[in-house]
C-alpha cells in the first residue's frame, strides 16, 4: 500500500524524524487557513502517487495569500499523468543547502534490508546508480541485529556526508530504517534529504509502501493511501476478498493460486498478447465466486477476450465451469472466453460446459493453446471493432 507524502511525512515524524510544519487540505479555503498556520512563505504540493509533480505544475512557491489561492485553485483537480488531484500539502519552504538521497528496502536476491544512501539528492536514483554509481553507498543490515548507530555513522561518513552534520544524518537513517522495520513497510525513502542553511537536516519528501499483508498489525494505518484513485475494479475486488490488480491490456484474466496467475500472464505475453489484469479467484473458489470474478473481468471495457486457466487442487473445476455458467446466464458476456480446466472434476468440468453450449467459449487443454487461442481472439476483436468504426 503505497502512502501519499503527507502520509508518509507523518510516519517518519512519529519515529522521529524531522520534517517542515504542513497541512493536508482539499479546497482553496482549507489551504489559505493552513498557509496562515504554518507561516509564509509556503509550498503548495498536489498529492499524488506519481512522481514528476513538480514538472506537471503540481508543486508551487507561494508568498502570500493571493498566490496560495491561485495555486491551490489550479493545482486542485490537476491531472498528473493519470492521477487527480483531490488533496494537497501546505508546507512551510525551507531553504536548502544541501540534497541528499537515504531509503529502505528489501534486497530479495540478498534476503537482507537493503539501505541506501547519496549526496546526490534530488535526482532519479537510477540515474545516479547508473551514471555515478560510487556516489550511491549500499549497505546491507544484519536483520537480527538491526542498524547500528556505528553503522550509520560510516555510511554517512563514507557517503560523503558534510561533516558538521554526520550524527544528524545518521539519526536520520535510524529513523528511516525505524520505519521501515517498525511499520512493516517495504519501501521507506526520502528523496531529498535536505541540509538546511542553518545545518538542520530533514526530509522534504517521502516515498514510503507499507506491507498490505501486515496491515492487521497496524489499525492505525488501515485508513492511509490514496483512496479516491484507487482503480473502481480494484476496490469492489478487494471488498469481494479478490486478489485483482489492474493492467495496462486487452486480455482478462482469472486463474486460481498466485502462482499460476502469474505464469498464465507470461505465457500471454510470450504468445504476442497484453494482460488487462491479474485476478486470483484463489483455492476453494465456488460458483458464486467465479461469477464475481467475471464480473469485475468485464468492468474493463478494454477487455477484448478473456482467458480461464484453473488447475483444480483445492478448487473444482466443476464449480468453476458452473460460476461461468452462471455468469452468462446474467452478464451476457459480448467478448469471447478461452477456457481451460484441468485437475480435480475437469471432465465433469468440460462436460457441463459443452452441454451449456455458451456461446464464444472456446475450450483449451494447454496453457499455451489457451494462450495463443485467446491472443487470436482478441486480435479479432480489435479487427472487427476497427472495421466497425
Amino acid at each position: 500500500m503505497d502512502l501519499l507524502e503527507y502520509q508518509g511525512k507523518q510516519l517518519f515524524a512519529r519515529h522521529g524524524l524531522r520534517v517542515s510544519d504542513g497541512r493536508a487540505v482539499t479546497n482553496v479555503q482549507e489551504a489559505v487557513a493552513a498557509a496562515a498556520e504554518v507561516g509564509y512563505p509556503v509550498v503548495v504540493k498536489a498529492q499524488v502517487l506519481i512522481g514528476g509533480r513538480g514538472k506537471a505544475g503540481g508543486v508551487k512557491l507561494a508568498g502570500d495569500e493571493a498566490a496560495v489561492r491561485k495555486h491551490a485553485g489550479n493545482i486542485l483537480g490537476m491531472d498528473i499523468h493519470g492521477h487527480t488531484v483531490h488533496k494537497l500539502w501546505i508546507e512551510h519552504a525551507s531553504d536548502i543547502a544541501s540534497e541528499y538521497y537515504a531509503s529502505v528496502l528489501l534486497d530479495r536476491s540478498a534476503k537482507q534490508p537493503l539501505l541506501m544512501f547519496s549526496t546526490e539528492g534530488g535526482m532519479d536514483i537510477e540515474e545516479v546508480a547508473e551514471k555515478t554509481p560510487e556516489k550511491l553507498i549500499r549497505h546491507h543490515v544484519d536483520a537480527l541485529e538491526g542498524l547500528s548507530r556505528a553503522e550509520a555513522v560510516e555510511i554517512a561518513t563514507r557517503g560523503g556526508a558534510d561533516a558538521d552534520v554526520i550524527e544528524q544524518v545518521a539519526d536520520a537513517l535510524l529513523a528511516l530504517y525505524e520505519v521501515w522495520l517498525q511499520e512493516d513497510a517495504t519501501l521507506t525513502e526520502i528523496n531529498p534529504l535536505i541540509v538546511t542553511p542553518e545545518r538542520e537536516v530533514k526530509a522534504l519528501d517521502s516515498k514510503v509502501s507499507l506491507d498490505g499483508n501486515a496491515l492487521y498489525r497496524h489499525p492505525e494505518n488501515q485508513g492511509l493511501s490514496d483512496v479516491e484513485n484507487v482503480d473502481p475494479i480494484e476496490r469492489r475486488a478487494k471488498e469481494q476478498g479478490v486478489q485483482y490488480v489492474a493492467l495496462d491490456g486487452d486480455i482478462g484474466i482469472l486463474g486460481n493460486g498466485a502462482g499460476l496467475v502469474m505464469s498464465t500472464l507470461d505465457v500471454v505475453a510470450q504468445a504476442g498478447g497484453r494482460p488487462a489484469n491479474f485476478l486470483d479467484a484463489g483455492g476453494g473458489s465456488d460458483a458464486e465466486k467465479v461469477k464475481q470474478a467475471v464480473e469485475l473481468i468485464l468492468s474493463n471495457d478494454a477487455v477484448k477476450a478473456v482467458l480461464f486457466n484453473i488447475f483444480g487442487g483445492i478448487t473444482r473445476c466443476d464449480e468453476v465451469a458452473r460460476g461461468l455458467i452462471a455468469a452468462f446466464e446474467d452478464l451476457k458476456p459480448a467478448v469471447p472466453f478461452v477456457v481451460r480446466l484441468d485437475g480435480t472434476n475437469d471432465v465433469e468440468g468440460r462436460r457441463l460446459l459443452e452441454e451449456a453450449a455458451l456461446p464464444n467459449v472456446h475450450p483449451a487443454a494447454t496453457m499455451n493453446e489457451a494462450a495463443e487461442k485467446v491472443v487470436a481472439l482478441a486480435g479479432g476483436a480489435s479487427a472487427t471493432a476497427g472495421a466497425a468504426a
